[in-house]
């Protein structure tokens, strides 16, 4: 059995997106596990990592959740395990993921140091593992370079099988293969696969944003599978709402008052893909009756128009189970843009 860790030097550089991807690539029998967690999910009342959920349930995995994270906290694995008791809880996991399995891939933490005093740190747990170590690097095209040469000079590399590097979410794939991938290969650090950004994968639900918000669905739960790619604020009055370009935009999820009835109606009436109510205020029965007729969620939420934006603006769009497009377009991408022999 090929054991495969990936990891980041940064939080949010596509670790889990590209895993899910390279499982479809391989069309392999894969085992998966994520030994430190980073995002506490509470699912049928135990304890999951939010990526390792989504994994098991995309790819149908039967691991319990004691058998893909050993935990969440840096107290509880100080309490609970030396650095001897960890390696050994990490054999004994990936022994359990990897039974009657190809490959084993190991999730690493939100960035390259995360973990590293409980010995759960990327690097530390290939080492454990004696696997192979992929680190997924993304950001502006000199934050790349920056990280890794910082790889290359800061990290010792000499007790872990290295595999190499993939470059990811990158604007202009060729530019940057021609201006700084001979830099890079002379460093000696392999380059594994260049994916371009999808600006797809940035996408969210209006689902997914009824959960983030907490909202209530008054209306247009049919709707729910839209897809929000455009923000609109509805702080103008119809009118000059309807003169602004960014209003005729498709798939616009609507922000605004929900006594301002004049904006909901002309966002119902238009491609919406979703209205947000603000302040709590329900607005009149017409209206959701509206809503329901053309299937356009209302989400109903207690905070003001500017906090609600401030909140979706912040929003990080994780993958959900739900998101097929998405979990094939990424398949797509690793297999066009990553050559990777197990």
């Amino acid at each position: 059995m090929n054991k495969l860790v990936i990891g980041s030097m940064r939080k949010s550089a596509g670790k889990t997106s590209f895993i899910i991807g390279l499982i479809q690539a391989l069309e392999e029998e894969i085992g998966y596990m994520k030994p430190f967690g980073d995002r506490l999910l509470y699912r049928k009342k135990r304890l999951w990592d939010y990526d390792s959920a989504l994994i098991a349930n995309i790819f149908g995995l039967k691991e319990d959740p004691e058998n893909i994270t050993i935990a969440f906290e840096h107290s509880k694995i100080k309490y609970m395990y030396d650095e001897q008791e960890t390696q050994k809880k990490l054999a004994e996991m990936a022994a359990n993921a990897g039974k009657g399995k190809d490959v084993l891939i190991v999730e690493g933490g939100k960035d390259l140091a995360y973990g590293i005093s409980v010995y759960l740190d990327t690097v530390s747990v290939a080492n454990h593992l004696d696997a192979e170590l992929v680190l997924v690097i993304s950001g502006n095209e000199d934050s790349i370079v920056d990280d890794i040469t910082f790889i290359r000079k800061h990290v010792d590399m000499d007790q872990v099988n290295f595999k190499g590097v993939i470059i990811n979410k990158v604007q202009d794939t060729e530019n940057f293969k021609n201006v700084h991938l001979s830099t890079i290969t002379e460093m000696g650090v392999p380059v594994l696969g260049v994916i371009p950004y999808e600006t797809e994968l940035t996408y969210v639900s209006v689902g997914y944003l009824a959960e983030f918000l907490f909202a209530k669905v008054l209306a247009g739960e049919q709707g729910l599978t839209n897809v929000a790619k455009n923000i609109f604020v509805g702080a103008l009055s119809a009118d000059a709402a309807l003169r602004n370009p960014l209003f005729s935009t498709e798939d616009k999820l609507i922000i605004t008052g929900g006594d301002r009835t004049d904006m909901i109606l002309a966002a119902l009436d238009s491609d919406t893909a979703g209205v947000v109510l603000t302040n709590n205020i329900v607005p009149p029965t017409s209206i959701i009756s509206k809503a329901k007729d053309r299937n356009i969620p209302l989400l109903l939420v207690s905070f003001d128009t500017f906090q609600c934006a401030k909140r979706i603006d912040d929003l990080e769009p994780l993958l959900t189970k739900n998101d097929t497009k998405k979990i094939g377009l990424l398949g797509r991408l690793v297999k066009e843009n990553v050559s990777m022999e197990m």
